[in-house]
């Protein structure tokens, strides 16, 4: 039974025996006033309320104190027994005494069922909270048995893990000076063979040294031979540069003395044709124009030639001085 359950049981009991407590002084107080009321002196019928609210007091501090002792486990002794009993029989005497004197036996069952219903619940409530009670002590015993047991526990695992670590740290400190010793037999053995490849390599290096000059004197004879080839190919190579570029100046002089001549040729030809005497075909005089433009005649010279306007022969001067430029920058382009 876990702790909700207690509480939640509790609290049900509390609950219902402080109804049945409510109940029954509310039943006993509106049963036994008109009784205390009729055996009152005149003028004193307004204390008849007292006494069953007296009597229901005690039985609410029964009650009270019961459930307290029992949640903590306590006894009181005799006294709240005969406290309990007691005003629980003077609730069931002064409920049923009406009834009685009159010897209405029905009505004498029918209110003893609150008084005897509290002091029934009243004993009950307090058995079952001794008992709810012990449930929770055992229930605590057990948590701390487990407690101890875990406690228990976890001190032998850390003794075995102290045990774990000692052995642990044991087998280090052996492999450490297994180590050691190790490190110190490899060192001497180092040493040695340090020494053997020291003897080794001091004869190595005399053989390469000796190697190396051999190897400097035929590099230095092999350089000296491709330096000679070199400088004769770079001067084979300047003196066929050297002719290429003047045959390349004689080629261009011949092709720029060929165009003079041809352009002259033209010239000539133009003005020796003289000025049209009527507006030549446009295709004719397109070549015409380029023709004098070629032959460096002025665009009014062209335009006597062609018979078309100064205007459009200037056009076309323009459009060949445009594809001239073109021309020379393409060449310097792919020279580029």
């Amino acid at each position: 039974m876990d702790e909700q359950t207690l509480r939640q049981a509790e609290r049900v009991l509390s609950v219902g025996t402080w109804l049945i407590v409510a109940g029954a002084i509310v039943f006993s107080v509106l049963t036994v006033t008109p009784l205390v009321r009729s055996v009152t002196p005149d003028g004193w019928e307004w204390t008849a309320p007292i006494l069953p609210i007296v009597v229901d007091a005690a039985v609410v501090i029964v009650v009270r104190l019961d459930a307290v002792l029992a949640h903590v486990g306590g006894r009181a002794g005799g006294w709240p027994v005969l406290l309990r009993w007691m005003t629980g029989l003077m609730t069931l005497g002064l409920n049923t005494a009406g009834s009685a004197l009159k010897e209405d036996w029905v009505g004498v069952a029918v209110h003893a069922v609150a008084p005897l219903l509290l002091i029934v619940s009243s004993e009950a409530s307090l058995a079952y909270r001794r008992a709810l009670a012990a449930a929770v002590a055992d229930r605590e015993e057990r948590e701390r048995e487990a407690e101890a047991a875990r406690e228990q526990a976890e001190y032998e695992r850390e003794q075995r893990e102290r045990a774990e670590r000692e052995a642990a740290a044991d087998r280090e400190d052996r492999r450490e000076r297994e180590r050691r010793e190790h490190e110190a037999r490899l060192a001497r053995e180092a040493h040695e063979h340090t020494a053997t490849l020291a003897r080794e390599q001091a004869e190595a290096a005399r053989e390469r040294e000796r190697l190396r000059l051999e190897h400097e004197q035929a590099a230095r004879e092999q350089a000296a031979r491709e330096r000679e080839q070199e400088r004769r190919r770079t001067e084979e190579q300047d003196r066929e540069r050297t002719r290429r570029e003047a045959a390349e100046r004689t080629r261009r002089e011949q092709q720029e003395r060929q165009r003079r001549e041809e352009i002259e040729r033209r010239r000539a030809a133009l003005l020796a044709a003289g000025p049209a005497t009527e507006k030549l075909p446009e295709s004719t005089a397109r070549e015409s124009v380029a023709a004098a433009f070629e032959a460096g005649l002025t665009i009014r010279q062209a335009a006597d030639l062609c018979g078309w306007s100064v205007g459009w022969v200037t056009t076309r001067y323009q459009e060949l001085r445009s594809g001239q430029a073109e021309r020379e920058r393409e060449p310097a382009g792919v020279a580029s």
